[in-house]
């Protein structure tokens, strides 16, 4: 197996329009986007935010309406059919849905790719076999895929894709039908792949859980367009768009109303605060003798940092609020604010 880094992936201006009986619908929009060699890169969005007709403009599958994909360098739309088959085989993919062939055992499926690429029998099947090791099944070669488990589905999948050694694996929701245990072991493989053999990986998928998990760079695709992209740990500790801040935080839009509360509320900003030590709002108590109510949390931990927002409250008391926001804003990377006290309704005997 060949240990060097994946292939480089550039899209530039890239649109894609469907015809429909009556109208055009723009499923892409002018999307620019550079993955590195190696990297594994997280593509997000809700449902028909185009995510899975961009990855399949990366092979070729769907072809782009205007704009270009390189892949090191070279322009795959303008390559004759021989050549972009050739090319093909650098780019693997694998899906939510597995696409085994279920009347062959799991060696057989992937010894399939080989035997159409020409490979002898004795060879590929050792090869299989090796492949077989890779992902943890060794003991399934004679199985059929119909009696294994979806995880392990995935995984003989994995195993046919990387047969023909390939630069770029493009998952697209690969992990979509799988429960959150196997889902954690899926991407675990994953990204012990990429660290083994390079590979560059794309990974398509709505749940920020996955792009968290494995991921290094991120972009979020709502409409057609890319509206924030980078790397994911800034992404997540600032995203700039509505879109974003909804998929970073999907509780946030159930905060309560700070009005609601008795007394006075004070509204925490994690920006990549240290999650490690004793929680700040245990310790505000202890050497502030501040108890605050926590009222809202939308907060996660990426590496050992902490991102999201909470809401505490506090009593009536302009100074034990004014200590509160000094002692939690000592902490590095950690913002406070009182927000503002709800205004009593207007009587509806006044005149």
């Amino acid at each position: 197996m060949r240990v060097e880094p994946g292939s480089m992936i550039e899209i530039q201006h890239l649109s894609k329009t469907f015809l429909a009986s009556d109208n055009e619908i723009e499923a892409l929009k002018d999307i620019s986007l550079t993955v590195r060699g190696g990297d594994i890169y997280g593509i997000i969005g809700m449902s028909g935010a185009g995510k899975s007709t961009l990855v399949r403009c990366i092979n070729m599958l769907e072809r782009p309406t205007s704009g270009k994909v390189l892949i090191d360098g070279i322009d795959m739309g303008a390559l004759p059919p021989a050549g972009l088959r050739a090319a093909r085989r650098n780019i693997a993919m694998i899906f939510q849905s597995f696409n085994l062939l279920m009347q062959r055992t799991c060696l057989a499926n992937i010894c399939f790719p080989l035997e159409l690429a020409g490979m002898k029998k004795q060879e590929a099947r050792e090869k299989a076999l090796r492949l077989l090791e890779i992902v943890g099944l060794p003991d399934k070669a004679k199985e059929y895929p119909a009696r294994l488990s979806g995880g392990q589905q995935q995984r003989i999948a994995i195993a046919r894709a990387l047969a023909a050694d390939p630069k770029v694996l493009l998952c697209d929701e690969a992990t979509s039908a799988l429960d959150p245990q196997t889902t954690r072991s899926i991407l675990s493989l994953i990204r012990d792949i990429n660290r083994r053999l390079g590979i560059t990986v794309i990974v398509i998928t709505h749940q920020m859980s996955v792009v968290e998990e494995i991921c290094n760079r991120v972009a979020i695709l709502e409409n057609g367009c890319v509206i924030e992209e980078g790397e994911v740990t800034e992404v997540f500790a600032r995203p700039q768009s509505a879109a974003g801040q909804r998929l970073v935080f999907p509780e946030a839009d159930s905060e309560p109303l700070s009005a609601e509360a008795e007394g006075r509320v004070i509204r925490l900003i994690f920006n990549g605060a240290e999650a490690a030590g004793q929680p700040i709002i245990t310790q505000m108590a202890i050497d502030e003798r501040i108890a605050a109510n926590i009222l809202f949390a939308s907060t996660k931990s990426i590496g050992s940092r902490v991102y999201g927002k909470m809401l505490l409250g506090l009593p009536d008391n302009g100074e034990i609020t004014a200590r509160a926001i000094r002692y939690l804003t000592k902490c590095p990377n950690v913002t406070a604010e009182e927000l503002p006290a709800k205004k009593p309704a207007p009587s509806s005997l006044q005149q």
